[in-house]
């Protein structure tokens, strides 16, 4: 498989770049927080591969963001062939629009709100489920980048409202992490009231990317995966959903002050 290739090349070339530099596993362990048993069980893959050691690898390497990056090409290769096309046209966006009225859209998960949804799927394993929590992650580098795209959400109110037992803290973290993101001046988050009752939006969620070029491309989701939409005529219709749903939403200022009542109604009394 060529994720396996690739972890395989991550602990390779981590091996070769720290000899390169001189340094037993000791050493290198003390210069990265970690123990030499720990470095030794990351090149072996006795351990799995973590990010942030491999981040402060590539600073103490002096090796750019070599192996962070090699991470995130094993990280794209975990996901669904139906779903790479979509990644490609996300990453290469200049603008985002997305619209979901059942959940929050991945880009703006916390980690456990997205091992809370991905659980829901009862064939993934513990592992497999960690391992989608990492690529969707590193998905939302696009938000972070330097050039980030312009990138809108409008969600059903209801959807910060969707908590059983155990899950309130969860919620109270991602909404919080809403409010974060909201704050970023290329980040638009914004709710469609309940008051709005049925709209046109409410059949399903789907996704909109603008390349540089100007042009547009869509995404749709359902039960088995998920299709892109380019040709002329789907496109035009989902940006016409787009205005419709968007038009239903309240303004930016509006839907943060909703989003933190919301927050506190899940907080403990």
């Amino acid at each position: 498989m060529v994720e396996e290739s690739i972890t395989e090349l991550i602990r390779t070339q981590l091996r070769r770049l720290r000899i390169a530099a001189g340094l037993s596993q000791e050493e290198f362990g003390r210069l990265v927080h970690f123990s030499s048993s720990a470095v030794s069980a990351v090149e072996t893959g006795v351990r799995p591969l973590d990010r942030a050691f491999l981040a402060r690898a590539d600073e103490v390497l002096n090796s750019g963001d070599l192996l962070v990056t090699l991470l995130r090409m094993a990280e794209r290769d975990r996901e669904p062939s139906w779903f790479k096309p979509w990644l490609e046209a996300e990453r290469g966006a200049t603008q985002l629009r997305y619209f979901n009225p059942n959940l929050i859209p991945g880009m703006l998960q916390t980690e456990n709100y997205a091992r809370a949804v991905l659980r829901f799927n009862d064939t993934f394993s513990e592992a497999e489920v960690e391992r989608h929590v990492a690529a969707r992650m590193t998905r939302q580098d696009i938000l972070t980048r330097e050039e980030p795209p312009q990138y809108v959400a409008v969600l059903d109110e209801s959807v910060l409202s969707r908590t059983a037992e155990g899950l309130s803290g969860i919620m109270v973290e991602q909404i919080g992490r809403l409010i974060e993101l909201a704050a970023l001046p290329h980040v638009h988050i914004h709710l469609v009231p309940r008051s709005s009752g049925l709209h046109i939006g409410s059949s399903g969620p789907f996704a909109l990317a603008r390349s540089a070029d100007g042009g547009w491309v869509g995404h749709l989701e359902h039960q088995l995966g998920g299709a892109v939409v380019d040709d002329e005529h789907g496109v035009a219709a989902l940006l016409t959903k787009w205005e419709n749903v968007r038009a239903e939403a309240l303004p930016r200022r509006q839907t943060i002050d909703l989003m933190k009542e919301v927050q506190a109604s899940h907080e403990p009394q």
